[in-house]
């Protein structure tokens, strides 16, 4: 850390930082995601929905507008001094080559991948590119002055605040640390997880419930070990054996129950638990069903305005602190907030022709770059208002000349 940075720190420290330091302990961990990165491998509604995030969210690129004026970058350099790296080279950071080793789109996966299932996501930049690290081995030392003394991966390879950028999902118990969408639906999770499980233990094991054999006499526990594995050889499901068995010696077969094979599906129970999973995760049900679906469009764009953008804009945020440069999402080339783009040219199409605000100011609000024509910085007259607009004492309605007042005859009363 520089000097600099080091003393300015300890002139506006904040004043509670201590007791903030004290209550979330001197190293914060990271929420582990073992529990969570089980379930994305193990259960399909999981993946799903968390692939339906990660890849919409890895699509959208960063437009760079410019540096924030008056804010100082982050990352400093070798003499301890806020770095400010160019623009074009930050464009090639956040959109096309992050490092020399993975793609754009490799580098975002890993980063929204944590975001989903850990809640943090950690970037280190040793001042040329931006390297992905782990957020499940990641641990936070608190400071007394600073709210981040330094952090830890692994236990034992140290970074400076200064060398990391920390995205962070919402959490309700931390300000250090964010906590995964999945955690709210945990207990749901286990629960499906039962229920699959028996599902598969049912048909591995052969299990027919419902049936029992009785018979008058006593047998010794050799000829009901025979009867047994017969009937288990005979009728296990597994094996696919559907021929009759032939009962003697007075055996009877009553019924237990009226359990089904159908009902050992759980259709509507499972189908349930994996709505709620969706829900937590902020993902429509109906964009992972197939068929023509009239509402399709509507769900879709619902879904990028309150999933995927948000997101993007978290992990856009710290981009724009550490690096102090002004920056946005890139939805132009997103299909589905197409209609929305239309309603926004449409709506400053329409402010530009009332002469409410100026072509170059419409370019700026669609993050274009200025024209360079010169009425793109003039206000448009409407042609209706056209005198008026110019003068105010211009307007209305045109005055008579005199010509025409000579030529009005007066009317002839005598007749």
């Amino acid at each position: 850390m520089g000097k600099i940075r080091d003393w300015w720190y300890t002139l506006k420290a904040n004043r509670a930082q201590p007791s903030i330091s004290e209550l979330e302990g001197q190293e914060v961990d990271t929420p582990t995601s073992r529990v969570f990165t089980s379930a994305y491998e193990g259960l399909e509604v999981v993946r799903r929905g968390t692939d339906l995030i990660v890849d919409s969210c890895s699509e959208i690129h960063t437009s760079i507008e410019k540096a924030v004026p008056g804010l100082d970058p982050i990352p400093l350099d070798d003499n301890g001094r806020p770095l400010r790296v160019r623009k074009k080279r930050l464009e090639t950071l956040l959109n096309y080559s992050p490092n020399d080793e993975e793609d754009v789109n490799q580098f975002r996966r890993q980063i929204y991948m944590d975001l989903i299932l850990n809640g943090n996501a950690y970037q280190y930049f040793d001042g040329a590119n931006l390297y992905h690290l782990p957020a499940s081995l990641m641990e936070i030392k608190t400071g007394k002055k600073r709210k981040v003394e330094k952090y830890i991966y692994d236990g034992r390879t140290e970074f400076s605040p200064d060398e990391i950028i920390h995205t962070r999902d919402n959490s309700g118990s931390s300000i250090y640390k964010g906590t995964s969408r999945l955690n709210s639906c945990n207990h749901t999770i286990q629960i499906l997880y039962k229920m699959l499980l028996f599902q598969e233990l049912f048909f591995k094991n052969g299990a027919i419930p419902g049936l029992v054999i009785t018979t008058p006499n006593i047998l010794s526990e050799k000829i009901k070990t025979r009867i047994l594995n017969n009937w288990r050889m005979s009728y296990s499901p597994s094996a696919g054996a559907r021929r009759p068995m032939l009962l003697d010696g007075d055996f009877k077969v009553q019924p237990l129950s009226d359990i089904k094979w159908k009902e050992l599906d759980f259709e509507n129970s499972v189908a349930g638990h994996e709505t709620k999973i969706l829900t937590a995760l902020g993902v429509q049900r109906l964009l992972l069903l197939s068929g023509n679906n009239a509402n399709i469009s509507p769900n879709l764009k619902l879904f990028y305005l309150t999933t995927v953008l948000p997101l993007v804009k978290k992990v856009i945020a710290s981009y724009e602190r550490y690096f102090a440069y002004d920056l946005e999402p890139e939805t132009a080339g997103v299909a589905a907030l197409q209609p929305e783009l239309r309603d926004q040219t449409a709506q400053l199409t329409g402010l530009v022709n009332a002469g409410i605000i100026t072509v170059n100011e419409a370019r700026a609000e669609l993050r274009k770059d200025a024209s360079k024509e010169t009425h793109a910085d003039e206000l448009r007259i409407p042609a209706n208002i056209a005198g008026s607009a110019t003068d105010p004492n211009v307007g209305g309605r045109p005055p008579e000349s005199e010509d025409e007042n000579d030529s009005e005859e007066p009317e002839n009363d005598s007749e």
